[in-house]
């Protein structure tokens, strides 16, 4: 499996709109997707207002290949997001069991 890490930090007060983005669209968006094995969302927090994360659990490559493409290790914006994120970061990890 693999643990696909996603940051974003969005443009000042733009975070109530990315908030919007976040519940009405990629929430549901990662619930309906095959592979997925499972979601952790990251709503920002008082003292860092700007940030937010989704940490995905992929059942294999494939998956998350057939999701996001063969270029799995670039960070994909939605083009209605375009404008709100100011910074973004994806992270990869083969998730071991412990």
């Amino acid at each position: 499996m693999i643990m696909r890490i996603f940051q974003v930090s969005v443009h000042p007060g733009k975070e109530a709109e990315f908030t919007r983005f976040f519940h009405e669209t990629a929430i549901p968006l990662m619930r309906n997707t095959d592979g997925i094995e499972q979601v952790l969302f990251g709503l920002a927090r008082p003292d860092s207002p700007q940030d937010f994360s989704v940490v995905m659990v992929w059942r294999d490559l494939a998956s998350l290949k057939a999701f996001v493409g063969e270029d799995y290790t670039s960070a994909h914006i939605a083009p209605d997001e375009e404008d709100l994120v100011a910074h973004r970061l994806i992270r990869h990890y083969d998730l071991v069991e412990v």
